[in-house]
């Protein structure tokens, strides 16, 4: 785990770094994705070089606002909050005629995560500051992302983390300040972050385990698929359901 957490810190280090760019700007959701992110940006640039963004939409719950603030409280960084809302509601206006008849779907969750692509994508350009996407290995082999929305980015800290090792990063975070590095001691990211059911908060009530396997089941089954090239049959064989497996298959493809 250590040696991940310096890997990624590094990584982006030197990318930032040599590009030049002043620093970076990410979306600070309230969930752990985002956190360990932030975390890592600070380690790496300091926190003067890390701008993070609340964007809220209806669906966002106070617990989500609360936890993003205290992120960015712990790490001492700059956050902004720009809602959603108006953004959504012009885009259901000019769609509406086109949509008419058809009931809300993943489009409408997709056009949450689009507007605040373009959101930070502006402060991007107008700042100079890279972009950070926040996805995880998990979520993006398995494609619960969206295009043009989420996945906006220059660099993404998280892209060979699956989301088990997400949350062993963080705990190990918590416990100690590598040497050489900017963020501060203690405890960075709340337990509440690490310890509630992730969620993309784009409908009412909604957690990944809605549309994916538990996370435990999933990685299991991504390493042995994608790290190991293991066949359907291989992996079932190391006692996860075939149907499942076959399930996650289909969706890396």
């Amino acid at each position: 785990i250590e040696s991940i957490y310096h890997a990624m810190a590094i990584g982006l280090r030197d990318y930032v770094e040599k590009n030049r760019f002043p620093g970076v700007v990410l979306g600070l959701s309230g969930g752990i994705d985002s956190a360990l992110t932030a975390v890592v940006a600070v380690d790496a640039l300091g926190p003067e070089r890390v701008r993070c963004v609340m964007m809220p939409s209806p669906y966002t719950s106070q617990d989500s606002l609360d936890d993003a603030a205290e992120v960015a409280a712990l790490l001492g960084v700059r956050l902004d909050s720009i809602g959603i809302e108006p953004a959504m509601t012009a885009f259901s206006t000019m769609l509406a005629g086109v949509f008419a008849g058809l009931p809300a779907d993943v489009t409408e969750e997709n056009v949450q995560a689009r507007a605040r692509g373009l959101l930070l994508m502006a402060i991007s350009n107008k700042l100079g500051h890279m972009l950070l996407t926040t996805g995880n290995k998990s979520e993006m082999s398995v494609g619960y992302a969206t295009l043009y929305g989420d996945m906006c980015g220059g660099f993404s800290v998280l892209k060979d983390i699956y989301k088990t090792t997400v949350f062993a990063l963080s705990q190990w975070r918590n416990q100690r300040r590598p040497n050489g590095f900017h963020g501060p001691a203690g405890r960075v990211i709340p337990e509440r972050v690490i310890t509630k059911p992730p969620t993309a908060e784009l409908r009412p009530n909604q957690t990944d385990q809605d549309t994916l396997p538990p996370y435990a089941e999933l990685d299991g089954i991504l390493e042995a698929l994608i790290e190991d090239e293991a066949s359907v049959e291989e992996a079932a064989s190391r006692g996860y359901d075939a149907a499942t497996v076959r399930r996650v298959r289909r969706m890396i493809d």
